[in-house]
């Protein structure tokens, strides 16, 4: 009778030492675009508060920073992903196929270069705006059906885009630039926000994310106010560990505040 009562004890001390089920707590995330920026820098804070990331990249041999973090770090892996390949997010979701993600983060974007982003309606480059919309729009929704089960599948079911001010008809610049980067991001909020319409019936949760005026190359750094790519990261990351199910469909900037459509 005592040795019946004292097996459950001694399984319990067994497991705590060896490291046993603990680890089935562990949240994994899927970082699009998470070589460079703001998607590196999510990869880097994840990885240190113990989650299983997934860091996605066009080219992985060339990303450096990122690889080395996964070298450093086995809850870290590389995954090749260009949002624009219809054959590769497929391929994604077969290598993933039956794995939780708890938090899918759609950061992967193309964003204006100092030579595009100043040109007026008559030297708009039309091939730029069909690839601007395939990536920050069509690609994040692309890859959310793809993976849609596996997000279903977790514990936390949660979809987060990085949209941007830029791509809001009522924080936008009214200055006549940004043609192509303001009106894909602007898709890629309505694509989310009507998502988040037929999402909580799975369960998941969908918001968007503005990540403030982020100093991630030269030109950007030069801006008054800009940010540390870290302290953007930080305070997006505290946002997205307090959603709930309440906050589905919200548009919210790196404080937690709402954001204007």
């Amino acid at each position: 009778m005592r040795l019946a009562i004292l097996l459950p004890w001694l399984a319990f001390l067994l497991q705590a030492c060896v490291g046993g089920p603990a680890a089935t707590d562990q949240q994994t995330v899927l970082i699009s675009g998470a070589n460079r920026g703001i998607g590196l820098e999510f990869a880097r804070q994840f990885a240190a508060r113990g989650w299983r990331v997934i860091g996605t990249a066009r080219d992985p041999a060339a990303a450096a920073e990122l690889s080395a973090l996964a070298a450093a770090d086995p809850d870290v892996s590389v995954e090749p992903l260009d949002v624009t390949d219809v054959g590769a997010i497929d391929a994604l979701a077969a290598r993933l196929h039956g794995r939780p993600i708890d938090l899918l983060l759609l950061n992967a974007a193309l964003g204006p270069t100092p030579q595009s982003a100043m040109l007026p309606l008559a030297k708009l480059d039309f091939e730029l705006a069909r690839l601007s919309f395939e990536t920050n729009a069509l690609g994040p929704l692309r890859l959310t059906r793809a993976l849609m089960d596996n997000v279903t599948a977790s514990t936390r079911r949660q979809i987060v885009a990085i949209g941007t001010d830029s791509g809001s008809f009522g924080a936008t610049s009214k200055a006549p630039i940004l043609y192509h980067y303001k009106a894909s991001k602007t898709a890629l909020h309505m694509y989310m926000l009507t998502l988040s319409f037929e999402a909580p019936a799975r369960g998941v949760t969908v918001a968007i994310l503005h990540p403030g005026l982020v100093g991630t190359n030269e030109q950007l750094a030069r801006f008054p106010g800009a940010m540390k790519t870290p302290d953007s990261v930080a305070g997006m990351m505290q946002v997205i560990e307090g959603l709930t199910p309440a906050d589905n469909g919200r548009f919210l900037d790196w404080r937690g505040e709402s954001m204007p459509w």
